[in-house]
């Protein structure tokens, strides 16, 4: 089968792309897949002895098949945990959509199944003309969407899926999160982003008070993650 590659966004900051993105892993895995996952820009890396790095970042490697090396995985690693472009200032760096797709190209022939990882949501600057959706555009990247359900997630994840159709990108599928404990009509939020998102819901995560990768791989609909993602 053809190597199937897609980007990770969310609808903001804090939504769990990375829980999720380590769910999915989780299932291509099951399904035989080699699988590899990247962060190219992760803000928020603690110093260690190996070097900088992010929380996120080493979840996603501890859940692949494929063993990358941690550079590969994130290769810009940002100490600030504060928006990307300003802690890349801070550190008198530049960061370019062309730059990091470069780092990118690298690693996404390494395995069968494999998600790019954005920061923040899908606007988040990475200098003072580019964003993170033209880093996607650069790759060509079909999206799978994180919406964060809490108050206010139909607006915010309607708006994104406009901007990603806007870019000229295609969105494949969508994860909903539940990450408000005491989420409102919760259920009556779900069916509304159902019927108005244009792509399959690949699942539902519910509230959890310490999630892990393999409960998002539970709730996944291994066949429509199949049709969806595998068969796209």
């Amino acid at each position: 089968m053809a190597k199937k590659q897609f980007f990770i966004a969310g609808t903001d900051t804090n939504v769990g792309k990375t829980l999720v993105a380590a769910g999915l892993l989780l299932v291509a895995k099951k399904q035989g897949l080699r699988t590899a996952a990247l962060k190219p820009v992760a803000a928020g890396c603690e110093k260690t002895e190996a070097g900088l790095r992010n929380e996120d970042a080493l979840m996603l490697q501890s859940v692949m098949t494929e063993p990358l090396v941690y550079e590969q995985i994130n290769p810009i690693a940002l100490q600030a945990a504060i928006a990307p472009h300003i802690a890349a200032q801070r550190e008198k760096r530049v960061l370019s959509a062309d730059r990091i797709a470069g780092f990118c190209r690298g690693s996404l022939m390494q395995a069968d199944f494999t998600l790019v990882e954005g920061a923040g949501g899908w606007r988040v600057p990475l200098n003072p003309r580019e964003t993170m959706a033209d880093l996607v555009r650069t790759l060509q990247l079909p999206v799978i969407l994180v919406v964060g359900v809490r108050l206010g997630c139909i607006n915010h994840a309607l708006l994104t899926i406009e901007a990603i159709r806007n870019d000229g990108l295609a969105l494949v599928g969508w994860v909903a999160n539940c990450v408000d404990a005491d989420m409102p009509v919760l259920q009556e939020n779900i069916d509304s982003l159902r019927a108005r998102i244009p792509a399959p819901c690949l699942g539902v995560v519910p509230w959890l008070s310490a999630p892990t990768p393999e409960q998002v791989a539970d709730v996944v609909d291994q066949a429509v993650f199949a049709a969806a993602l595998l068969k796209s």
